[in-house]
């Protein structure tokens, strides 16, 4: 399975009354078929999954499934804090026809949580999975890292097929990448090194930005893909000035109001995630007139 190109990590969005909107999902779904995007990852940390319940995760991955174009590649972000529910989820995943797993680490027991726990997890999660499993390390939120020693042990097993590394620490990724067999594949989950970490053997990214700005992050990839270096270092400062605002520092809300500003529906997040506030919109809003006229995203 090949997975090289930009994954969006999808947003929920939410109607007034707080319920997942799966209308305004299937809309933003219809809007980036058209992109260029490799494919989608849905129920990641973007999608605010750890906010959702079972049925509305159920009614989320139904939708992306019915909605998405047949030539995209749909990964269900199924980690959960025990090994019986990640199977038990992506299992379900598998039926509902999705392509593979991202399975995040379990964090809560950190002082526990030592090398040998995460490789059992994983060994039992892909022993049992239907589809191929990613691996998913995103310390930001979890407070826990997979290192490349244990990284490296995990891409031996045959149904491990990569990970989605989203510290943002270039040396961890070129490290994985060295050591791992050539067909385990690296994606990044930092829009802020998605340059430098194909320039090193990286196979793509998946991003929160990709759901704000997918034509940008698609036109950055296709300019390294294309060997067109110097281009392609210019984009990455774009987006990097994008990410380290939108993201880093506003979080899913900022992705949110941005797809709002440019035909997407993103809406406000879900408590206790809050809105933006008039001050992060003007900053946001300046930002994005140096892509494009407020005019022409309307």
């Amino acid at each position: 399975m090949d997975l090289a190109g930009i994954f969006s990590a999808l947003t929920t969005p939410f109607s007034s009354d707080g319920s997942v909107s799966i209308a305004d999902l299937k809309h933003n779904i219809q809007q980036y078929n058209g992109v260029g995007l490799t494919g989608y990852v849905v129920m990641g940390s973007t999608g605010e999954s750890v906010l959702l319940s079972k049925p509305e995760m159920e009614a989320v991955l139904v939708a992306v499934k019915e909605t998405a174009a047949r030539d995209k590649r749909l990964i269900a972000g199924t980690g959960a804090e025990s090994t019986a529910e990640t199977i038990e989820r992506t299992k379900r995943a598998a039926e509902l026809g999705y392509d593979a797993a991202l399975v995040k680490t379990p964090y809560y027991y950190k002082p526990v949580y030592k090398p040998e726990v995460y490789l059992a997890h994983y060994r039992r999660v892909a022993d049992a999975s239907p589809i191929p499993v990613l691996l998913y390390s995103v310390p930001q939120f979890t407070g826990v890292a997979l290192e490349p020693p244990e990284v490296l042990a995990l891409a031996e097993h045959s149904n491990i097929i990569g990970i989605k590394e989203s510290s943002g620490n270039v040396q961890r990724v070129a490290e994985i990448i060295a050591g791992a067999p050539s067909d385990f594949q690296v994606l990044v989950g930092s829009a802020a090194t998605i340059y430098p970490s194909l320039t090193i053997g990286a196979r793509g990214a998946v991003l929160a930005l990709g759901s704000a700005l997918p034509d940008k992050c698609v036109e950055l990839y296709e300019l390294i893909r294309k060997g067109q270096h110097a281009k392609a270092r210019e984009m990455q400062e774009v987006i990097l000035r994008a990410s380290k605002l939108v993201v880093s520092e506003c979080g899913i809300a900022g992705v949110k109001y941005v797809m709002d500003q440019r035909g997407y529906r993103g809406g406000l997040p879900r408590l206790p995630l809050l809105p933006l506030k008039d001050e992060q919109k003007k900053r946001v809003n300046a930002l994005l007139e140096t892509f494009e006229p407020a005019a022409m995203r309307a």
